[in-house]
Parts: C-alpha cells; structure tokens; sequence
C-alpha cells in the first residue's frame, strides 16, 4: 500500500535544481523543473559515491530523457525510473511526486 506525503510549498524548492527532504525517514532528493511545471524525486543516496549527494547533481536531458548526473563521479540517473545510464543494473529509488494546489507531494509505500 502506497500514501501521498505532503513535503513542502513548490515557493521551497529552487527551479530546475534540487533539495532533499526527510520523508518518513528517508533522504528523498526533489528538483522542481518549472518549464515543465513538474517535480520529480528519487533518493538522495548515490551508490557509486556512497554518500548522500544527489540532491547537489544537475538535471538536464540525455538522449531525451530526464537524467539527473551526480556531482560526485557524474553517473546519469534516469529522474522518472531511478535507473543508471551508464550501468542498468544500478538503480536508486525513484518516488512518484506531484504539485497539488502549490504543494509538493511524493507517494511513499509503506
């Protein structure tokens, strides 16, 4: 079973970078990408890196799709599926998120 988890006001995040959050104690990182008027967030944990560090990558667009590269050793994560470009086998999660009357939400399984 799944629960959308109200997170912060859309006012809380920066354009097309990202933060992370808390959520249910989990690092969760989130880039709001306004042009779009969507957000999108995985976990924050690189695993190549070992560190929390994801939310500090850069979004961006590879072969067009929504990637985000970690700041650490520039790994693509796929923003939509949590998936590693550059090695499919490696993944982080990648959490459905919505904006709902200027609130900013992400659907957590329990």
């Amino acid at each position: 079973m799944s629960k959308w988890i109200d997170v912060c006001h859309i006012d809380d995040l920066q354009p097309d970078s990202g933060v992370c959050a808390l959520v249910e104690g989990r690092q969760i990182a989130i880039f709001y990408l306004p042009r779009l008027n969507a957000v999108y967030a995985i976990g924050n944990f690189d695993p190549f890196s070992e560190a929390n560090v994801l939310s500090r990558g850069m979004v961006g667009d590879l072969g067009g799709q929504l990637m985000l590269a970690s700041p650490m050793y520039k790994q693509h994560f796929n923003l939509q599926t949590g998936i590693c470009f550059e090695d499919a086998a490696i993944s982080v999660p990648a959490y459905p998120a919505r904006i709902d009357n200027d609130r900013v939400a992400i659907r957590m399984s329990e």
